[in-house]
C-alpha cells in the first residue's frame, strides 16, 4: 500500500479481458493493510483474483516462484505491487508473441515519479529477435511476458538465496532459451514507479556485498550457456559497464578502506573470465579505463576516476582531446602518465567522437548540385581541414570522392561547450557536376546516398548529411529532367525518411516521373468551340522548355502535330489549346509527352457534340470516336455533301 490498488485494478481492467485471465497476487507477510485490500480487490473481481498469504520471506523470489507454481495461463507477466499497466498491455503483448512464435515480449517501459527506465532496446518494435542481435539483455527485470512452457520446460525459477539480482539469474536464462524474443515499443505497457520513500529493493540495497553474491552466478551463467566469440562479448558488454559502474560508483566509495580492496579484488576475479582485448573495441573508452584500474587494483586511481565522472556529469563542458598520429585521446585522468602506465587504448575515442554539421543549400540546377553549409568534428578545432564530398551508390557500394571549398565559420561553436571549442573554418561549399562526378564520367542510374567525410587535424568521421537543416531547405522531392548521355533524364534530389539525409535518385528507383504528370480533362473550349482544351497538372521540379508536349498522332500519315506546354505556374496546373481546325482527316488519338514518359489523354465526353467549321470553302467536322479503353479518340474529316443533302432530303 498505497500503490497495491492501481497495481491490481489495472490488471483487472485489461482490454484483453477477464475471460482469459488470472491475477494471482502473493501477500508477502505485508503489515501496511495490504491483507484487507486484497481481500476488498478479490470480492470486486471474483473468478479473477485469487490471493495467497504467506510469512515475509524477505524478498521478491519466494513470492515470484509461489505466483508461478499457481499459473494456469499460457503466458505470465509478473507485476511489483507498486508498478501499473496500460490499458491494453497484456492483449497487446500476447497478439505480439502469438503472431511471432516468440516466448517473451517486452514491453515499452515509463518511469513514473523520477524513476529512469531503460530506453535503449524500446526504439523501434521488434517482432522477432534474440538476446544476442538486440539490446533485450540490457533490462534483467521480470516485468515482461513469458511463455509459461518455456519456463517449465526449463524450471526456471527466481532464486531464493539472493536479495537482489535474483530477476537477472531468472531473466537471463530464459532469454537465453527463449526460442524468440519480441520487442513492444510502440504502446506504453509498464509504468515504472519510484515510491516515494525509495523503498524499492534495487534502490534500498546499500554496500557492493550482495551485488558480488549474484554477479559471478550470472557471469557463469553467460559462461556455461554461450561459447566465447561474439555473442559471448555482446551479454559481457553489459556487465563490464552497468554492474561495474554501480558497484564502483554506488556502493564502493561510500566503504571503509579495507572493504573496498577487497571489493575490488573480488570484483577483478569476477570479471577477469569475461575480458579479453577484443573488448576494447566493444566499450566506450571511459569503461575501458574504469575496467583496467579495477583489473590492476588501482583504487586510488578509481576513487579519482569516480570523482572526475562526478564533476564531468555536472560539467556541460565536453573532454577535450589530445589528437595525434590519426587519434583522438581523450584527456580522461592519468593520460599518459608514466607512474600509472595506463595504455592509450582506454582513452582512444576516435571511433566515439560526434560531428555536427548544417546544409544551408541543396538545390539542382540543371545537370549541377549546390550543397553548402558547415560540419565538424566535436571537439577537434578545424586546422588543417581536409573534407570532402562523398557519393555512395546504395546498393552496389560505389563509391566517389569530390573536393569541397573550405570557408570560415566565425564565432561557430560559442553556443556549445560554453565555447571551449571554436570551427573557424568549418564551412563547406560544392557543385557537383552529375555528367563528370564519376572520374569525368556521368554518374550512373541509381540510388547515390550524399554524405561528407569530415576532416581535421588528421582525423576523419564520416556523416551523412541533411538531418540538420536550414528551414530554408525544402525538404519536398524534387525531380528534374536533365539531358545527362543526349536521352531525357530523370533525377531526384530528395531526403530519407525517418532520418532525413539527402539522396540523390537518378532513374526514378524510388520517384516516378508519371507521378508528377496527370490530365485532368479533355473538352471542347467554351469560347472557341473548335478548339480543344487539355488540362492537367505538372509537379516536376523542371525539364527543358518545351519539352512537355501534347502529341496527336492519325496513326496513318505520320505527320503527327505537337502542342508544348507552357506558363506551369507554382500548383502545376496547365492547359493547352489545341485547333482542330488545322487536324488533317483522319482518326487521331493523343499522349502527354515527355520525352520517354507518356500518358494517354482523357477521352471526349461521350455527350459532346460536333464542331463543325469550313476549311477553303467546304464544310468540315470533329466529333469524339468510340473507343474500348475509353482514351482520347477524336474523328476529323471533310463533311459528304451529296450525302449530308441526300440525308436531309429524306427526312
Amino acid at each position: 500500500m498505497p500503490y497495491l490498488t492501481r497495481c491490481v485494478s489495472s490488471a483487472a481492467e485489461q482490454s484483453i479481458g477477464r475471460d482469459a485471465l488470472e491475477i494471482i497476487v502473493v501477500n508477502d507477510g505485508s503489515t501496511d493493510g495490504t491483507a484487507a485490500e486484497l481481500e476488498r480487490l478479490a470480492d470486486e473481481y471474483p473468478g479473477v483474483l485469487r490471493v495467497h498469504h504467506q510469512p515475509n520471506s524477505g524478498g521478491p523470489s519466494v513470492p515470484r516462484n509461489v505466483g508461478l507454481d499457481h499459473a494456469r495461463g499460457r503466458f505470465v507477466f509478473f507485476l511489483d505491487a507498486d508498478d501499473y499497466l496500460g490499458p491494453e498491455a497484456l492483449e497487446r503483448m500476447v497478439a505480439m508473441a502469438e503472431k511471432n512464435g516468440t516466448d517473451i515480449v517486452l514491453g515499452k517501459m515509463v518511469g513514473v515519479d523520477g524513476r529512469k527506465p531503460p530506453t535503449s532496446m524500446f526504439r523501434r518494435n521488434q517482432p522477432k529477435t534474440d538476446v544476442f542481435s538486440s539490446r533485450v539483455y540490457w533490462t534483467l527485470n521480470p516485468m515482461k511476458l513469458f511463455r509459461r512452457e518455456l519456463l517449465e520446460r526449463h524450471k526456471l525459477r527466481f532464486p531464493t538465496d539472493l536479495s537482489i539480482g535474483e530477476d537477472q539469474m531468472f531473466v537471463g536464462a530464459a532469454y537465453l532459451h527463449a526460442a524468440g524474443i519480441s520487442v513492444l515499443a510502440d504502446y506504453d505497457c509498464l509504468f515504472w514507479r519510484l515510491r516515494e520513500d525509495e523503498n524499492n529493493i534495487t534502490v534500498r540495497t546499500k554496500g557492493s556485498q550482495p551485488r558480488l553474491q549474484y554477479l559471478p552466478r550470472v557471469v557463469d551463467m553467460v559462461l556455461e550457456n554461450v561459447p566465447p566469440g561474439p555473442g559471448r562479448d555482446h551479454l559481457a558488454h553489459r556487465h563490464l559497464t552497468i554492474a561495474v559502474q554501480q558497484i564502483v560508483r554506488n556502493q564502493l566509495v561510500h566503504e571503509d578502506r579495507v572493504t573496498q580492496h577487497k571489493t575490488l579484488q573480488r570484483l577483478a576475479e569476477i570479471l577477469e573470465p569475461l575480458w579479453h582485448d577484443g573488448m576494447n573495441q566493444r566499450l566506450p573508452a571511459i569503461d575501458r579505463l574504469r575496467i583496467h584500474l579495477v583489473r590492476h587494483h588501482m583504487l586510488n586511481e578509481l576513487l579519482e576516476l569516480v570523482d572526475f565522472e562526478t564533476t564531468l556529469a555536472e560539467s556541460s563542458v565536453a573532454t577535450p582531446v589530445l589528437v595525434e598520429d590519426g587519434r583522438a585521446l581523450a584527456r580522461y585522468p592519468f593520460l599518459r602518465d608514466s607512474a600509472c602506465a595506463v595504455p592509450d587504448i582506454c582513452y582512444d575515442v576516435t571511433a566515439q567522437l560526434g560531428t555536427r554539421h548544417q546544409v544551408i543549400r541543396a538545390e539542382l540546377d540543371g545537370t549541377t548540385l549546390h550543397l553548402a553549409g558547415h560540419a565538424y568534428i566535436h571537439r577537434v578545432e578545424t586546422d588543417d581541414v581536409t573534407t570532402e564530398l562523398v557519393l555512395r551508390e546504395r546498393d552496389r557500394g560505389t563509391e566517389y570522392r569530390l573536393p569541397v571549398d573550405h570557408t570560415a565559420t566565425p564565432g561557430l561553436g560559442a553556443e556549445e561547450d560554453e565555447g571551449h571549442y571554436t570551427y573557424e573554418r568549418a564551412g563547406f561549399e560544392a557543385s557537383l557536376e552529375i555528367t563528370t562526378a564519376a572520374d569525368g564520367k556521368p554518374l550512373d542510374d541509381g540510388l547515390w546516398d550524399i554524405s561528407l567525410a569530415i576532416g581535421a587535424q588528421g582525423l576523419t568521421r564520416e556523416v551523412r548529411i541533411g538531418s540538420k537543416r536550414a528551414t530554408t531547405v525544402s525538404t519536398k522531392p524534387m525531380t528534374h529532367i536533365i539531358d545527362i548521355t543526349g536521352e531525357p533524364q530523370a533525377i531526384t534530389l530528395y531526403t530519407t525518411k525517418p532520418h532525413g539525409n539527402l539522396t540523390l535518385d537518378l532513374g526514378e528507383n524510388k520517384h516516378s516521373v508519371l507521378s508528377h504528370l496527370s490530365l485532368t480533362g479533355a473538352r471542347w473550349a467554351k469560347d472557341t468551340p473548335t478548339e480543344l482544351d487539355i488540362t492537367g497538372r505538372c509537379t516536376l521540379s523542371a525539364f527543358t522548355d518545351s519539352a512537355l508536349t501534347i502529341a496527336l498522332d492519325d496513326g496513318q500519315s505520320g505527320a503527327g502535330r505537337s502542342f508544348p506546354v507552357r506558363h506551369i505556374p507554382d500548383d502545376g496546373t496547365f492547359s493547352v489549346r489545341i485547333p482542330v481546325t488545322a487536324l488533317p482527316a483522319g482518326l487521331w488519338r493523343g499522349e502527354l509527352r515527355l520525352g520517354p514518359w507518356a500518358l494517354p489523354l482523357p477521352a471526349l465526353p461521350k455527350q459532346a457534340a460536333p464542331v463543325k467549321w469550313r476549311r477553303l470553302g467546304l464544310p468540315w467536322y470533329a466529333k469524339p470516336a468510340p473507343t474500348s479503353d475509353e482514351h482520347f479518340a477524336l474523328h476529323v474529316a471533310r463533311t459528304d455533301v451529296v450525302r449530308a443533302l441526300t440525308r436531309h432530303i429524306k427526312r
